[in-house]
């Protein structure tokens, strides 16, 4: 019992004699509550580790995945998801192959809401760095023709070099996806690579593009050049158009109907995009198991601040016969472990949830991603900390306050 705690207590003599027990403010309880914090300080570190890393890992997991998550819905918006991709279906009886009308662009073209337009044609042709290389070490890489208006519904851009215009479509040239660019180990245009039975001049590499995977991994060359050079049959095997965002269900339901309209079971119509959004939908699935690690480590942790507590309840007999002789009560005996609990708890949910930022920070750095760390997941964690310091507490707490005064001093 403090000094003030006594000159209160005197104070509070009743007429009849009777001491009333003194109220603990809030500093206070403070005071007494960090007096064995203070005491035990390589203690306190090695408890307030285990909170502290059960967090940490807790706070990482969710921000990790909402930097991921974010940098996904960054791509959606640049890419967008108004884009739709038809491409021949299988014959529902015959088992013959389909193809797309000639004019499957332009049909396209004239679907209300439809606002760019571009096809590709698939090329029985392989490409090699030179003739020189076996025919059937393709690298993966396929050939298509390609019609002008493909890159802006692509929205795509050129790493380097130009793409097709109304003059170099006509003759043997040639655009590279990125993958593709790679694999022959060309990294910059006006070089030639061997397509058929001739030499195609590069004229441009393609940047990256997220929604359309096998144009990554072709050689395209000009609509009019592959019909002349390369014996395109002019079908194209998938034709990419843009719509308005308010209308691009509309035309999901017309597009099939409009390129083959007898026929529209034997049209494809698929949306690039969905696989990015069920990608960011289920970015935190995998995250639930690493949760439930970081809560179980928080877990272990609460434990080892109840230990942490009773020992020092053990150890700290004679303070609370003393304080209980001079009046304390048992309500302030629990408030004083209670709020040492507390307080153990929340410097290791602080230490947590400032590590776990730090974790997310590093690897949205590494990964050139967004730092997103929501906010509930850093009040949630922090919160958990003092429901577990709180539920940690209860039982020592509760232990030291029915120890009796006298028995507590005669036992040291």
């Amino acid at each position: 019992m403090t000094a003030g705690e006594r000159t209160k207590a005197r104070r509070r003599l009743g007429r009849r004699g009777v001491l009333k027990a003194a109220r603990l403010g809030p500093r206070d309880v403070l005071h007494v509550g960090s007096a064995g914090l203070r005491s035990r300080p390589v203690r306190v570190v090695l408890s307030a580790l285990g909170i502290a890393i059960g967090i940490a890992t807790m706070v990482a997991v969710v921000g990790i995945s909402s930097s991921s998550k974010a940098q996904l819905m960054r791509e959606l918006d640049a890419l967008g998801t108004n884009m739709l991709v038809a491409s021949p279906g299988e014959a529902m009886f015959s088992g013959e192959e389909v193809k797309l009308p000639r004019d499957a662009a332009g049909r396209v073209g004239r679907v209300d809401g439809v606002e760019n337009v571009g096809a590709t044609g698939d090329l029985e042709r392989s490409v090699r760095r030179s003739e020189k290389i076996p025919e059937d070490e393709t690298g993966g890489i396929s050939v298509k023709a390609s019609t002008e208006g493909l890159l802006k519904v692509l929205r795509g851009g050129m790493a380097h070099g130009s793409w097709f215009n109304a003059a170099n479509s006509r003759y043997p040239s040639v655009v590279l996806g990125h993958v593709a660019a790679k694999r022959l180990g060309i990294a910059s245009p006006g070089q030639q690579v061997w397509i058929d039975d001739r030499y195609f001049t590069v004229i441009g590499i393609l940047d990256p593009l997220p929604l359309a995977p096998d144009i990554e991994r072709s050689a395209l060359t000009g609509w009019d050049a592959s019909k002349d050079l390369l014996g395109f049959d002019g079908h194209p095997t998938s034709v990419y158009e843009r719509s308005t965002d308010a209308s691009v269900n509309s035309v999901r339901k017309l597009l099939a109907a409009s390129i083959d309209p007898e026929n529209p079971r034997n049209v494809q119509v698929t949306d690039p995009s969905s696989a990015l959004q069920a990608k960011a939908a289920t970015e935190g699935a995998f995250s639930t198991l690493l949760l439930g690690l970081g809560g179980i480590a928080l877990l272990v942790g609460g434990v080892g601040v109840a230990n942490t507590m009773i020992i020092s309840v053990l150890e700290r007999r004679y303070e609370i016969g003393l304080r209980r002789s001079l009046g304390a009560t048992r309500g302030q005996i629990r408030i004083q472990f209670v709020t040492e609990s507390l307080m153990l708890s929340g410097l290791g949910g602080a230490a947590g949830v400032a590590l776990g930022a730090a974790a997310t920070a590093a690897y949205a750095l590494s990964g050139d991603l967004p730092w997103v760390v929501p906010p509930w997941a850093m009040a949630g964690g922090f919160g958990a900390t003092l429901a577990i310091g709180t539920v940690a507490g209860l039982y020592p707490a509760v232990r030291a306050a029915r120890l009796s005064p006298t028995l507590a001093l005669h036992a040291t």
